[in-house]
């Protein structure tokens, strides 16, 4: 039995409401204890998830809720089908799999490459299950998640340290959720579910 549009919506929200939920109960959790530490990945699994949680400043945290609420809309706004929303839950710990490539990266906390993942799941599920304005809307979106990638320079060292910031950022974290969102969008929601 196919699910309806709002089951994908409240899927969609539930994954909202868990990062945006743990975020907040992490905050005065000793970060040591289940931020991401490419040394314990194997023998300490739920770091995988749990350094989605690990925010490093009240401006770190605070910019990661909004994202959560922003992301929140577009999975409504876009009407988001179930798969979306298990595509984006794979695409989670598989973010943060990806620093596994950037060994000098000994820490990494926030919600940031999660949210890219999400990015990525529904502007790839626009772009292969929608037609007209809803797939433009979802280029467009890709296109600019790529712009902002580049502009990091994912490529150019563990961390960066932008403008504004009380934090160094790990561009990796950004590009490697993308890339993982991507992936499960793929294969999870693509383009075997029927367009419309």
């Amino acid at each position: 039995m196919p699910f309806s549009a709002d089951t994908g919506v409240r899927a969609w929200w539930l994954l909202c409401g868990v990062a945006a939920a743990g975020a907040v109960l992490a905050w005065p959790l000793p970060a040591a204890l289940i931020d991401w530490q490419p040394g314990l990945a194997g023998s300490q699994p739920w770091r995988w998830w749990s350094a989605a949680f690990v925010h490093w400043s009240p401006l770190h945290l605070g910019a990661n809720l909004v994202g959560v609420a922003v992301l929140a809309a577009f999975g409504w706004a876009a009407a988001l089908p179930v798969r979306a929303a298990v595509a984006w839950a794979l695409a989670w710990p598989l973010t943060q799999g990806t620093l596994l490539l950037q060994p000098a990266l000994a820490h990494y906390g926030g919600l940031s490459g999660v949210l890219h993942a999400g990015v990525a799941v529904g502007a790839t599920v626009l772009v292969l299950q929608r037609r007209g304005r809803p797939r433009l809307i979802g280029a467009a979106v890709g296109a600019g998640l790529l712009v902002k990638i580049g502009l990091e320079r994912p490529w150019a060292g563990p961390l960066a340290h932008p403008a504004g910031w009380d934090i160094a950022v790990a561009p990796l974290a950004h590009a490697g959720g993308a890339l993982a969102g991507l992936v499960c969008a793929l294969l999870i929601a693509g383009p075997r579910m029927q367009a419309r």
